[in-house]
């Protein structure tokens, strides 16, 4: 399949429903089992999800928005919409209401489908009015978050009563507690049950077929909004041309077969999630499994067994920072675990031709040791890695070097939202760690003034909705995406070194790209969350966030109280977390030594406003929370 084949995501949809009809398409757990559907199921979902959107009378071009789980919902929806021509605008589910009545109003959505109620009392409590907006829909009828069980299945095979019965009955038995505010919003004429809505499966017959708008490549597909670190989100324009490309050159570099299986766990309203783990396994004629939940994907990963994961480097993390708890500081296992590392990193070095081959002692010792060590944590992931894909932000060289030692077939990929989103990634064969590979062909790149990466090429986006302005500070004339990231290009293998407007330059005039720093910081087990300050300042400091029971464990060694605040600025304890902070920064350059910390417990999330729904830091508003604080750090003698 290539662009001339299909030059729209619709119409990538219909060719892979008749090129294998019968084909396993997506896997959901559904009432304690999961359930297959295959093409020729998903595309008779997707036509009742059509004749309801299209008695909507929305016209083409104009926007939808959904904020669901994954899962096949979401597929349908979406594949509906694009097949009538709309343009798609996702939401976070973890976002905040303030962040989606932005995102509601400044797209102008005609249309939103959320997975409950509480999701619109949020909303309307927030003080969005919305009046583009002409239809809500519901898979859930509760209005708060304490009512009401999960969905699990796709709405058309969830039969229920009508929504207002449903509605009434629960307000008239929570009426005490209901305020009036909540009563006009369950009055809302726009609000709907998704069951109520969505045409019976009688209304669509075994000869109907998708609906075919016509709709150019060059066409908006979708608005994606960026997580919005500095100020409010904007909207990413995104035609077909650019996600068809994108999905089209990975496919081309790292190719995905008929028989693959990925799991699906971070949110499809991330373009990394969207393109390369929804498009382009549909490109590849490969199935989807939907992860239930990423507190069970530890089991999900063990019963369906992928062949392809798309993961954050956060994942990777955590399974490293497990492996090292699991181990001690010391003893045989360690040596054995070292050494096991240390063999498949040689063996993967030499077949790259950087090293001379193992001997043939060390051969042998390979393949006992992959057998006792590396296997059990293989099997981790289920055991049938053929390639584990690492994105959306840089994965720690040593966490890395540690899994391609571990003989898992690991590839990191560099992209942005504006570029569809993947500008280069690495193969399994061919990986360096703390370096993303070589740009997807077509894709071109050099760096600007202070090595700004440039990129051009068809996965190029059209712009921000609306933001002419904003749009010609990051496009130039020349086409070229200017894309805020520091950027190494060696022998055309790309490294990213930090984000242009986050580099710290301390008053000594070093600069320091503070990220780098922060994901070395937080692969120590005590280290929950980290933040590096200095800019205009003689030296670095960093804010911490202890992680809960590693903190347990050495304010006890400590003789300290957790519990009692105090114990946070007790010498002993700064001088134990001093001395980690150190060892986790002794590869660095010795300006980039942190001379001075402010410890807490409390942890930053997305509800507080401290963290994009990507999971980055919103520095300006963790920089104002601590602002006492980091002052404080710059008035002791150091």
């Amino acid at each position: 399949m290539n662009t001339e084949t299909a030059g729209t995501l619709a119409e990538l949809f219909r060719w892979r429903v008749a090129q294998t009809p019968a084909a396993i398409a997506y896997r959901q757990y559904e009432q304690g089992a999961w359930r297959d559907y295959r093409w020729q199921d998903v595309a008779r979902r997707v036509l009742r999800w059509q004749l309801g959107l299209a008695r909507e009378g929305l016209q083409p071009g104009e926007p939808v928005a959904l904020s669901l789980p994954n899962g096949l919902d979401w597929v349908c929806f979406d594949q509906a919409a694009l097949g009538l021509g709309l343009v798609i605008v996702p939401l976070y589910t973890t976002d905040s209401p303030g962040n989606l009545a932005h995102i509601l109003a400044d797209s102008s959505a005609r249309l939103l489908l959320l997975d409950s109620a509480a999701q619109w009392t949020a909303l309307r409590s927030h003080g969005a009015e919305l009046p583009a907006l002409r239809r809500v829909l519901c898979r859930q009828m509760c209005l708060s978050p304490d009512q009401g069980t999960k969905t699990t299945g796709p709405a058309d095979q969830s039969p229920s009563p009508s929504f207002r019965t449903r509605l009434n009955a629960s307000t008239s038995q929570h009426q005490q507690g209901l305020s009036s505010e909540i009563s006009q919003i369950a009055n809302d004429p726009r609000l709907r049950s998704l069951a109520d809505w969505l045409p019976d499966s009688t209304e669509v017959t075994e000869h109907q077929s998708l609906a075919q708008t016509e709709t150019s490549p060059d066409a908006l597909a979708t608005l994606v909004y960026t997580s919005g670190t500095t100020g409010p989100p904007k909207g990413v324009m995104l035609t077909h041309r650019n996600i068809l490309y994108n999905a089209e050159a990975i496919q081309a570099r790292v190719p995905a077969c008929p028989s693959d299986c990925f799991l699906s766990f971070l949110p499809l309203a991330h373009a990394f999630e969207r393109t390369v783990g929804y498009y382009l396994p549909m490109l590849a004629g490969a199935s989807v499994a939907y992860a239930r939940s990423v507190e069970q994907l530890r089991e999900d990963l063990l019963q369906i067994r992928p062949s392809v994961l798309l993961a954050v480097p956060r994942v990777f993390d955590k399974v490293y920072l497990a492996i090292q708890a699991k181990l001690g500081e010391r003893g045989l296992k360690r040596r054995l675990f070292e050494q096991t590392v240390a063999l498949g990193w040689q063996r993967f070095a030499a077949a790259q031709g950087h090293c001379p081959p193992p001997s043939l002692i060390d051969r042998l010792l390979w393949r006992l040791l992959r057998h006792l060590v590396a296997r059990p944590v293989l099997e981790r992931f289920g055991g049938r890695i053929r390639v584990a894909v690492s994105g959306g932000a840089p994965l720690s060289p040593t966490v890395a070097r540690l899994f391609v030692g571990l003989d898992l077939p690991l590839t990191e990929g560099y992209g942005l939202t504006e570029a569809a989103p993947v500008v280069s990634n690495s193969t399994p064969e061919a990986f360096i760690p703390g370096w993303v590979g070589q740009p997807l062909p077509g894709v071109e790149l050099r760096l600007g003034p202070e090595d700004e990466l440039y990129v051009r090429g068809p996965n190029v986006c059209q712009g921000y909705w609306q933001q002419p302005e904003a749009t010609a500070q990051v496009i130039d004339s020349e086409g070229w995406l200017h894309t805020g990231d520091v950027a190494e290009l060696h022998e055309g293998v790309v490294g990213i070194r930090g984000r242009l407007k986050e580099i710290l330059v301390t008053s000594t005039g070093e600069k320091v790209p503070p990220t780098d720093m922060e994901t070395a910081l937080t692969m120590d087990p005590l280290l929950d969350q980290a933040m590096v300050v200095g800019e205009g300042r003689p030296y670095l400091a960093a804010v911490l966030v202890l992680a809960s029971e590693p903190w347990q464990r050495l304010a006890s060694a400590l003789g300290l109280d957790a519990n009692d605040p105090a114990s946070l600025t007790d010498p002993s304890t700064l001088a134990a977390v001093q001395a980690c902070t150190e060892a986790r920064l002794a590869g660095f350059p010795g300006y980039a030594r942190v001379r001075a910390l402010h410890l807490t417990l409390k942890t930053w999330t997305i509800e507080d406003g401290y963290l994009t729904p990507t999971m980055k830091l919103k520095r300006p508003a963790l920089q104002q929370r601590f602002a006492t604080a980091i002052e404080a750090l710059y008035q002791q003698p150091h």
